[in-house]
């Protein structure tokens, strides 16, 4: 058979949306490894059921949760994260559309604060770029004396003027 007439068959066979996926179909449909998906479960952001031979089983709506982790990852939220806003969404089945709202609306305020907090340390940069440390009175680098250190680590001015 060809590959044009393989790629016909696929797109014409009806696919039982209610039958589950072996951890097979979901490392083919995500791309991600098997290793990764038994962290993810291990941390509770995916679940599956066992078969009576042991075998994961994934309800289909895992595939847009591991979909939604790989979008995370990239834009640099951490799996923590991830499953904090996960905790609102059901796992016994697919999450209605109310549900992807309200989950979305709280990604949303996260991401727009970290917007923030990278924009304002990019005003920084440019303004420790431009001045090259030659005005050590401006830069928010600067700590004569350790005098920051009662107001905790690493660069507190730069933290203290990016918070939202």
């Amino acid at each position: 058979m060809s590959e044009a007439a393989v790629r016909n068959e696929r797109a014409t066979r009806r696919i039982d949306t209610t039958e589950p996926l072996t951890i097979g179909d979901v490392i083919r449909r995500t791309g991600v490894s098997a290793s990764a998906l038994h962290f993810y479960e291990r941390k509770g952001l995916i679940c599956s059921a066992r078969t009576s031979t042991n075998h994961r089983l994934y309800e289909r709506h895992v595939l847009r949760r591991v979909s939604l982790i790989l979008v995370a990852k990239r834009l640099g939220i951490s799996l923590a994260d991830v499953g904090e806003i996960f905790q609102a969404l059901p796992t016994d089945h697919a999450p209605t559309h109310e549900d992807w709202q309200r989950v979305s609306r709280a990604w949303k305020r996260q991401l727009e604060a970290r917007r923030h907090q990278i924009e304002a340390l990019e005003r920084e940069l440019t303004g420790c770029i431009g001045c090259g440390c030659l005005s050590m009175k401006a830069c928010l680098l600067l700590n004569p004396d350790d005098a920051l250190e009662s107001e905790g680590p690493g660069p507190v001015r730069i933290q203290r003027d990016s918070a939202p």
